[in-house]
């Protein structure tokens, strides 16, 4: 069952001789509970794909259909909901709000969804992300790690349809990096999480069930690394 189909995307910034044709033409399909792996030299599209996947970038053309929902048929308080509730983002510099706690950056989407916090769900994500005896310290008393295990909870709180995630390890060290894959690797496997990476380690990439790079704005390869689990 597709969760994700991506038709004829097209992004393009400026106009004239300034003209740049970030996404040409992309179509593709993601299964639900299938890990894809993104990647490409810097600017490809890599970044630009996955923004406009997640309902933050509006594409020139073509259309993003989620869950079967045609995300861009939707005006901007719907595309507002629909990020909040179906998609969790995660970025490589974190983006956590520095006065708040872990507990309050976690619970965050959920709040601003106008929606009560599942505590079960809440206490499951801090033991599974090693962060239970963390969750009163604030951004700067963590470790990089630490921040982007709390990045990860925020992704999974609301238990998005998709999870995206651009480059996270990009600003961690090689241990702190194969952790967070782990991670991410579990919540695909335990949440039945979708998940789309953005990587430039190859290393990273072969531990996805897919491969898709990106050149120039457009999919050249699709590869297919091991069937999904179950």
């Amino acid at each position: 069952m597709n969760i994700l189909e991506v038709r004829n995307l097209t992004k393009i910034y400026g106009t004239g001789e300034n003209e740049v044709r970030a996404l040409n033409d992309v179509s593709f399909d993601v299964e639900k509970g299938e890990f894809v792996a993104i990647i490409g030299p810097s600017g490809s599209g890599k970044s630009t794909l996955l923004h406009t996947l997640g309902g933050v970038d509006r594409p020139t053309g073509g259309k993003v259909c989620m869950n079967g929902q045609d995300v861009y048929a939707q005006n901007e308080e719907q595309l507002a909901i629909f990020r909040r509730r179906q998609v969790g983002l995660i970025y490589q510099f974190y983006n956590l709000i520095p006065v708040l706690n872990v507990v309050e950056n976690m619970t965050l989407p959920v709040l601003m969804d106008g929606r009560r916090v599942d505590e079960a769900r809440l206490n499951e994500l801090l033991a599974t992300l090693q962060l239970t005896d963390r969750k009163k310290n604030l951004p700067n008393q963590l470790s990089g790690g630490q921040q982007q295990r709390v990045s990860i909870g925020r992704a999974l709180m609301n238990a998005p349809a998709v999870v995206l995630a651009d480059e996270p390890t990009g600003n961690l060290d090689s241990k702190n990096s194969q952790e967070i894959v782990e991670l991410l690797k579990l919540s695909n496997r335990k949440y039945g999480q979708t998940l789309i990476l953005i990587t430039h380690d190859e290393n990273i990439a072969l531990q996805a069930d897919r491969i898709l790079t990106i050149e120039d704005g457009r999919i050249t390869k699709d590869d297919r690394i091991r069937g999904r689990q179950a």
